[in-house]
């Protein structure tokens, strides 16, 4: 199990960050118009990047996109549908076979009202990434930023995991599992692993406290109710998650998402990346 981190851009910069500090692994988070666009990407650019990261020693574990994939307008719908179905074609060629992203919603529907609209969009994408050899991995952020708490992303709970799972019933679809995401809604992100540890295809590390004090006097749906922070500085036990995860399967690595911590930002980012590695690696015994 590798310890790596999200980046936003396959650039030299980014690789020579991961390299410098000893970061094994990477997500690279693909975005409309970036580098990586499958729909203009060159082979020489696919091959230089790939190049790069074996030259480095790090492995690329998973290419990400995190757009409303189930947006109500059919127009973007369909449009993110081709951009997934590009990636799943690109991952491969960069040297991995997972793709994580967002089941996605029509924030003014329930999830289970959300599930026809999931069937069609990611039917025909789950045999596409089954022939090519590739998963599909929900990211399980709510996406709840503002009042009232509607979201873009069905796949946070698992009962949209079961709904989702029984509608596609392909090996390809499983999780990209966030465990801060279930401190803040309370869920044992624990049992999630011992339930679901066959489906988990990638691992976003990051953690996350719920602040009691201030749900005690102004409840769960004000600000203040939980923050997200640096592996290590949370409530999530990474040692114990290590080792759920393995005795479940999975055989990935964890990538720090940083850019959350309230403490650990902007100018300090890179010091609280730092102490993330640090701290998973005595987790994982890395």
């Amino acid at each position: 199990m590798k310890i790596g981190l999200l980046i936003y851009e396959a650039s030299e910069a980014e690789f020579a960050f991961l390299h410098r500090h000893g970061f094994q692994s990477c997500q690279i988070v693909v975005r409309p118009g970036g580098l990586l666009d499958p729909r203009l990407v060159t082979d020489d650019t696919i091959k230089r990047v790939r190049d790069r990261l074996q030259e480095l020693g790090i492995e690329l574990s998973a290419l990400g996109y995190y757009g409303n994939n189930l947006d109500p307008d059919p127009a973007r719908r369909a449009e993110r549908q081709e951009f997934l179905r590009g990636l799943l074609r690109l991952a491969p060629k960069l040297g991995t076979t997972v793709v994580g992203t967002f089941a996605g919603r029509d924030p003014e529907r329930s999830i289970a009202d959300n599930i026809p609209a999931f069937k069609e969009f990611f039917a025909p994408l789950a045999r596409e990434a089954e022939d090519l050899g590739v998963r599909i991995a929900f990211e399980n952020c709510p996406m709840f930023h503002s009042f009232p708490f509607r979201g873009i992303n069905i796949a946070y709970t698992p009962v949209a995991w079961e709904l989702m799972f029984d509608a596609v019933p392909s090996p390809a679809l499983g999780l990209e599992y966030d465990p801060s995401h279930l401190v803040c809604l309370l869920i044992d992100y624990l049992e999630v692993v011992y339930h679901y540890g066959s489906r988990i295809f990638h691992v976003h590390a990051k953690d996350a406290e719920v602040c009691w004090r201030n749900v005690r006097r102004n409840g769960i749906f004000e600000e203040g109710a939980v923050r997200h922070r640096m592996p290590g500085l949370g409530e999530v036990n990474w040692a114990r998650l290590a080792s759920a995860l393995v005795e479940n399967g999975y055989r990935g690595n964890l990538d720090i998402e940083g850019r959350h911590d309230p403490v650990y930002r902007d100018a300090l980012e890179e010091q609280g990346l730092l102490i993330a590695l640090r701290h998973l690696r005595q987790a994982v015994g890395a």
